[in-house]
């Protein structure tokens, strides 16, 4: 019988006032029988708006009917025909503006909770699958691709190409494989033995990951297709940070959120006994409006600060998940919008003790659609603090370009791609955040999946 409440059956959390004080994850996961339930809620409709709405084209309506029937195992088979990472996906896709904004649910009431049922179905068959499978036997067509970075876009690549025969070699500049989802999600969203495993998965395929490779230093582009690679795809992601280029910003206790997430995320900063340590802070201000933003706020208030968000725009134009803000405001973290840092100030010794801040109001619309903020006049004010943490945005990092002969990039250092993604230099694709600049997991995935494509279309049939 079909489920036609207007609402998604609620995901079990764990309460705010104890998150806020560990790194376990917050959404519990539907139960199956929670699972089903939700499922049946799903109308199958004939044209699968939902569908167009997935960067990687699941086929939703198919897999939910198969949860609706308990069918886990089937359901798990569908969905990863086109991803390969679904355990990740349902954790951090933005469903809302992608498959569950295309619902035809969503129209008068919730729609279907795609991600949930993505993640339910995942999780219930991840470890199954790791122990159960074996390493698959695949005939291979003599050729080899290199891949360089292990994030959303190089794995997807690679998944893809080594189910169509190809020899796949990944190269990871890091000690760990994953790119974004090893050391940019906290664990809090996205648990690292989840990733692990859909990549010890991955690796039943055939791939093989070489970490500790910089492709620009430890080994090139030129010397890659020496070595006998028909095919390059480079998925390197933005992991350059951007600053405000305003005075103070080289104090002490002044971060940049990629950095200060690595350090909690990769290198376990926060935990006692560790090499790195975090820098011991109190009184914490993170700049930016977006999921990095919520991600570092988030983090810092883990580790027992006080927290405040900056932004210079209003809550309606922030690009965080609106689940993301909603759950740093449970956790007790203050949303200072219409603000702006204008200075840094340090004390003798060198380090942060307070920002000075204006305030902003929303003008006409700029070239991103949102409106434009503008500085109230005679508003400034300071705010005191130790730790500034800026999470304003980030840009591909410059080593393959000024180490490849023929790689264009755009001005904002991204490089320049056709329609099939492939880069100014001949045989070599790009993808993910290295051609958008910072995006989303699923769209680095989709990238990966169209270059395999047009990878395998132009030279696996020779």
């Amino acid at each position: 019988m079909a489920n036609m409440s207007f609402e998604k059956v609620k995901m079990p959390e764990q309460d705010p006032s104890t998150r806020a004080g560990n790194f376990k994850e917050v959404s519990l996961g539907y139960t199956a029988e929670m699972a089903v339930e939700e499922a049946k809620r799903c109308l199958n409709c004939k044209n699968k708006p939902c569908i167009d709405g997935c960067p990687v084209n699941v086929d939703i309506p198919t897999f939910i009917a198969e949860v609706a029937e308990k069918n886990f195992e089937k359901a798990y088979k569908i969905i990863t025909k086109t991803n390969s990472l679904p355990a990740v996906c349902g954790r951090v896709c933005p469903q809302e503006v992608q498959c569950e904004g295309k619902c035809v649910r969503g129209i008068k009431n919730e729609p279907v909770a795609i991600g949930r049922l993505e993640r339910f179905v995942a999780d219930s068959q991840l470890s199954k699958v790791s122990e159960k499978t074996k390493t698959f036997s695949i005939k291979t067509n003599g050729k080899k691709v290199a891949v360089i970075g292990a994030g959303p876009s190089g794995l997807t690549c690679a998944g893809d190409l080594a189910k169509n025969g190809f020899a796949v070699t990944i190269f990871e500049s890091l000690q760990v494989a994953g790119g974004v989802l090893m050391y940019g999600i906290p664990e809090f969203r996205l648990p690292k033995a989840i990733v692990q495993k859909e990549i010890h998965n991955l690796c039943k395929l055939g791939v093989t990951i070489q970490t500790n490779v910089i492709v620009g230093k430890s080994i090139t582009i030129d010397e890659l297709f020496a070595d006998g690679y028909s095919a390059v795809f480079i998925g390197t992601g933005a992991g350059l940070p951007s600053f405000m280029n305003i005075k103070g910003e080289s104090l002490g206790g002044v971060f940049s959120a990629n950095e200060y997430l690595t350090r909690i995320n990769l290198m376990k900063a926060q935990k006692p006994n560790y090499d790195t340590p975090i820098f011991e802070s109190k009184d914490v201000v993170v700049v930016g409006g977006g999921n990095v933003a919520m991600d570092a706020a988030r983090c810092a208030l883990r580790t027992g600060a006080n927290v405040k968000i900056i932004y210079r725009r209003s809550e309606e134009e922030m690009p965080a998940r609106k689940e993301e803000i909603h759950h740093a405001k449970e956790e007790g973290i203050e949303f200072l919008t219409l603000n702006n840092p204008t200075e840094i100030i340090g004390d003798n010794s060198g380090f942060v003790k307070a920002i000075n801040c204006v305030k902003m109001e929303l003008g006409e619309p700029d070239l991103s659609g949102r409106r434009s903020p503008i500085v109230v006049q005679n508003s400034e004010y300071t705010l005191e603090c130790d730790t500034v943490i800026m999470a304003i945005g980030t840009s591909p990092n410059p080593l393959l370009r000024n180490t490849t002969n023929g790689l264009e990039v755009n001005k904002r250092g991204c490089l320049v791609v056709d329609e099939y993604l492939e880069t100014t230099r001949k045989n070599v694709y790009a993808g993910g955040d290295a051609v958008t600049g910072a995006a989303t997991v699923i769209l680095a995935m989709g990238a990966g999946r169209k270059s395999a494509l047009r990878i395998s279309e132009l030279i696996g049939v020779g």
